[in-house]
C-alpha cells in the first residue's frame, strides 16, 4: 500500500509528460520497424555470455544461501533467439510485475488514447454566482484523478461563474481520487480540492507544483458528501456541466510502472472485468500456455500472483508490439533507467534500459529489454526468490544485465528520457459543456 509520500511523489510525476509520445529509445533498437519475435516463438540457442552471467548469478545466490529451484530466469534476442534460461516455463511469484500483464490487457481492451471520463453536473439553478442545488460528481473508473485533476475542474466551475454550491456534494459511479477506493473518501478529499482556502498543507504543497498562474479555485460546497451506487433513472433534469478527460491511458499506465503504484493497477484490473479477464487476454495476445501464468488480482501483491520467466518476457514483447501499432514504443509505457525514478531510483541498470521490477518481502523480479551493440535489443526477465535482503538481489540483478552490455557492448548514442510539462488546464480534457447566460445555461460552443 502507498503511503502518504508515495501518493505526493506520484502526483509530481504528473508534470513529466504532456499528450504526445515520447520516444526515448532508438527506434532501430526498439524495434518500431521490425517486431521482436514472441518468446513463444524462439529458437534455443544457448550463448556461452549470457549462460556464464547467469550461471554467476546462481553460483552467488547459492554462496549466500538461496535455494536454486528458487531462482527463475530467461533471456532472449530480439529476433527470437533463446540464449539461456533457468526455470524458464515455471510460474514462479512475481510480485510486481504482475502489472505488466495489467498493462497489456488495458491496451487490447481500450488501445493507447483511452480516456476515462469523469462528468460534472447538477440538478440545480444559478443565482448569481451560487449553484442553489446539488454538484454531481459522476466517475467512470479514473485510475488517476489526482489534486491537479480538482483544482483544474474547481478552476472551471469558476470560468462558468460558479464559486458557491448551495447544496450537496453528491458523488456516484467509479469515482476514485488520490487513488483512494472508498467513494467516501474520495468526495471528501475533492470537497476539500474545490476551495482553495480551505486547503491543507498537502493540497498547497501540490499546487506549487502546478504551471504558474494557475488558479485557485474557489467553490465553496456548503452542504453534505452524499455517495450513490447510481443515480436514478427518473431524474430527467440532471444538466451536465463539465465533461473531464482523464489522461490518455499509455500516459497513466507509465505512472503505474513508473511507481508501481498498487492502487492505481487494481482499479485497471477491477474495470476490465477482474484477475481471470486479465489473464484470458494475456493468453490470448501471447500465446502461452495457461499453466504459465496464474492471478488473483492486477498489482502483484501476494504470492498467489504466478508468471513464468518465459511467460514474463512473452507479455512485455505482445505490450511493446501492440504499442507499435498505435505509434508508441515500450519506452512509453515502462521506466528507462536514466531517469532514476520511481522504483528505479537506486538501480544501477546499463544506459537506455526499459524495465519494470517488483518486490514482495521474499521476492525480487526484474524484466524489461536491454540495449547491446553486437546483439542488438536483448529481452529478459529474472525471478528471484528467498528470505534475506532484497537489495542484495537487486544488486546481483543489476550485474547480470551490465555483465552483458560490457560483454556485447551498447550503441552510441544511447537516448534518454526526455519528458515535457502536463497541460492540467487542457480544454480537451476539461470541456466546459455550458455557460450562464442571462437567459440561464446555454450550450458551449
Amino acid at each position: 500500500m502507498w503511503n502518504l509520500v508515495g501518493i505526493v511523489l506520484l502526483s509530481i510525476s504528473v508534470q513529466l509528460l504532456d499528450g504526445r509520445p515520447i520516444s526515448t529509445v532508438p527506434r532501430s533498437l526498439i524495434g518500431l520497424t521490425e517486431a521482436p519475435v514472441l518468446a513463444s516463438k524462439v529458437t534455443p540457442q544457448t550463448d556461452p555470455v549470457a549462460e556464464q552471467a547467469v550461471q554467476t548469478l546462481i553460483s552467488t545466490l547459492k554462496q549466500s544461501g538461496y535455494s536454486e529451484s528458487q531462482q527463475g530466469v530467461w533471456l532472449q534476442t530480439h529476433d527470437g533467439e533463446l540464449l539461456t534460461s533457468r526455470l524458464g516455463t515455471q510460474p514462479l511469484p512475481v510480485a510486481s510485475l504482475t502489472k505488466t500483464a495489467t498493462t497489456l490487457a488495458a491496451l487490447q481492451t481500450w488501445g493507447s488514447n483511452y480516456r476515462f471520463v469523469t462528468t460534472i453536473g447538477t440538478t440545480g439553478q444559478i443565482v448569481g454566482n451560487t449553484l442553489q442545488g446539488d454538484l454531481i460528481v459522476q466517475g467512470s473508473g479514473d485510475p488517476f484523478f489526482v489534486w491537479e485533476e480538482a483544482i483544474a475542474l474547481g478552476n472551471a466551475l469558476n470560468q462558468m461563474g460558479i464559486r458557491r454550491i448551495q447544496g450537496n456534494l453528491v458523488v456516484t459511479g467509479k469515482f476514485y481520487m488520490n487513488f483512494e477506493q472508498s467513494p467516501q473518501t474520495s468526495a471528501a478529499l475533492f470537497k476539500q480540492a474545490m476551495d482553495g482556502g480551505n486547503w491543507s498543507d498537502e493540497v498547497a504543497a501540490q499546487y506549487r507544483t502546478m504551471p504558474s498562474g494557475t488558479a485557485k479555485p474557489q467553490v465553496a460546497i456548503s452542504g453534505e458528501i452524499r455517495v450513490l451506487p447510481s443515480l436514478s433513472p427518473n431524474l430527467t433534469n440532471l444538466q451536465p456541466l463539465i465533461r473531464h478527460n482523464s489522461l490518455p491511458l499509455w500516459q497513466i499506465l507509465k505512472r503505474m510502472n513508473t511507481f508501481s503504484n498498487n492502487e492505481m493497477a487494481e482499479m485497471l484490473a477491477a474495470e476490465l472485468g477482474g484477475s481471470r479477464a486479465v489473464m484470458q487476454a494475456v493468453i490470448d495476445s501471447t500465446g502461452i500456455s495457461p499453466q504459465e501464468i496464474y492471478l488473483i488480482n492486477g498489482s502483484g501483491l501476494g504470492q498467489q500472483n504466478q508468471i513464468s520467466p518465459h511467460a514474463t518476457v512473452a507479455i512485455l514483447i505482445a505490450v511493446q508490439k501492440k504499442a507499435q501499432l498505435e505509434g508508441l514504443t515500450l519506452a512509453d509505457l515502462l521506466p528507462i533507467s536514466d531517469c532514476h525514478c520511481g522504483t528505479i531510483d537506486s538501480r544501477n541498470l546499463p544506459a537506455g534500459s526499459l524495465v519494470k521490477t517488483g518486490t514482495l518481502s521474499d521476492v525480487s523480479t526484474l524484466a524489461g529489454v536491454i540495449q547491446t551493440r553486437d546483439r542488438g535489443p536483448i529481452w529478459f526477465a529474472i525471478i528471484n526468490r528467498g528470505d534475506g535482503d532484497i537489495d542484495f538481489f537487486h544488486r546481483v540483478q543489476d550485474q547480470v544485465l551490465r555483465t552483458l552490455t560490457l560483454k556485447w557492448g551498447q550503441p552510441k548514442p544511447v537516448l534518454s528520457a526526455l519528458f515535457s510539462p502536463t497541460a492540467w488546464q487542457d480544454r480537451d480534457r476539461n470541456e466546459i459543456l455550458l455557460m450562464l447566460s442571462p437567459a440561464g445555461f446555454q450550450k458551449h460552443k
